[in-house]
């Protein structure tokens, strides 16, 4: 099973990522994927959580939404919207979070709320924030993951959304948010991480293939690299079968 795309291993990495983690709160889509991979791979103890109360799901395929009944009748425990964020995520339990993004800036602060469509047409509608801008300030570590291009990855956001590093490095202690922030975000040409002096994305691994220099072409700022940027590991036959497993449900 040698073919493989890279939106499979930007998947595969992302699950890759939570080999450490105990708990997860999870977003739908990308990240919901990446992380019942994980589940099905190198961490089949990984408890995943959803923001509408489930505690511990183990769904048999992708949930649809927050909503799916799947959710709530594979967990370990359904609880209240507000205990899951009082109690669960506001009170530190929670290990690792995992966002996508419409737009990303420099020091990985989301937007998912509202686009500028330029001059003379209304702004474009997004999902909005549901329990992202939480999940950023409170879980002990954040995950992002999205494709790469200069529609994601842009100079200023449209909208803040949830915070990432706010403005650089000592920020987030500013601000008073709990948790590191975002450690990796995942893309369909590699990874990038937050440098330690400035929390500046920096391109750390590239996937097999790709060149720096596509990575720069698609984000919107002058993107910085690390000494050595290394290469992302193929996936393997198993990580591929598990993912279109997942899928194919």
């Amino acid at each position: 099973m040698s073919d493989w795309t890279n939106d499979e291993l930007m998947t595969v990495s992302a699950a890759r990522a939570l080999s450490a983690a105990r708990t997860c709160f999870v977003g739908i889509g990308l990240p919901s994927t990446a992380a019942n991979l994980a589940r099905r791979t190198s961490r089949p103890d990984l408890v995943l959580i959803y923001e509408s109360g489930a505690l511990g799901s183990k769904p048999t395929r992708l949930p649809l939404s927050i909503g799916d009944g799947e959710l709530a009748e594979t967990a370990d425990a359904v609880v209240s919207v507000p205990e899951m964020f009082n109690y669960w995520l506001q009170g530190g339990r929670i290990d690792v979070g995992f966002l996508g993004a419409a737009q990303l800036d420099r020091h990985a602060n989301i937007n998912t709320t509202v686009v500028d469509r330029g001059p003379g047409r209304p702004e474009g509608r997004l999902p909005g924030a549901g329990g992202a801008p939480e999940i950023a300030a409170n879980c002990g570590e954040v995950l992002i993951v999205l494709r790469h291009s200069t529609r994601n990855f842009v100079d200023r956001l449209d909208f803040t959304t949830s915070v990432g590093h706010g403005a650089g490095n000592g920020d987030r202690r500013r601000l008073g948010l709990r948790g590191r922030g975002p450690v990796a975000v995942i893309t369909d040409l590699g990874i990038l991480r937050p440098a330690p002096d400035t929390a500046e994305l920096v391109l750390t691994d590239l996937h097999p293939g790709v060149t720096v220099e596509q990575a720069r072409a698609a984000t919107g700022w002058p993107l910085k690299t690390a000494d050595a940027v290394g290469v992302t590991a193929p996936p393997t036959d198993a990580e591929l079968a598990a993912l279109r497993g997942l899928k194919a449900a």
